[in-house]
């Protein structure tokens, strides 16, 4: 008997549960800022491609751009009879961002696959281009010839599955063009 209380009074070992849970939550932060990060360089990763789509697409339109060398302006216009006409090219954006990052079209949007798990989906796509006035007031090229894009991207959490929702968020990209002389 004296042994066994001998051995329940020893207090050798008594940080042992505590040294586990400081271990287990080092981990589970440790886990959380890799996700974290994985999440950002996705999203950079899709954010660059398409900025690259958008601006070859603005580089497509470079064969329709008046060239007001001595007026010093540009714009997307072609002669037509007697006047000039506006002629923008929104190119194939979602071809391009295809090829750059591997993705398959499934249901309306766009899917990478990282094995048979969904890396993220793009969806959404919207383009603005903005023409710069023909003959402006102003020709200071301020105003240039403008891409304005935009898309939905939506990357699965890896951790916490199912408890934690889908990283959502709205990229928006801008592409000038502007003759250098």
């Amino acid at each position: 008997m004296k042994e066994i209380s001998g051995i329940i009074r020893n207090k050798k070992g008594t940080s042992f549960p505590l040294i586990v849970a400081v271990t287990l939550a080092l981990v589970i932060i440790f886990c959380g800022i890799s996700e974290y990060l994985r999440l950002m360089i996705i999203a950079q990763g899709v954010r660059d491609a398409v900025q690259s789509a958008v601006i070859s697409t603005v580089n497509d339109s470079y064969d329709d751009v008046f060239h007001g060398v001595r007026e010093g302006y540009s714009g997307a216009y072609q002669p037509s009879a007697d006047e000039f006409e506006e002629s923008l090219d929104y190119g194939d954006i979602y071809g391009r961002l295809d090829k750059l990052l591997g993705l398959r079209q499934e249901n309306g949007s766009h899917v990478k696959y990282a094995g048979n798990a969904v890396e993220f989906r793009l969806s959404g796509l919207s383009i603005d281009l903005e023409n710069m006035p023909f003959a402006p007031e102003s020709p200071d090229n301020s105003k240039g010839f403008l891409a304005d894009a935009g898309i939905s991207l939506e990357v699965p959490v890896s951790f916490g599955r199912k408890s934690l929702p889908p990283m959502k968020i709205n990229l928006k990209v801008k592409a000038k063009y502007m003759p250098l002389f």
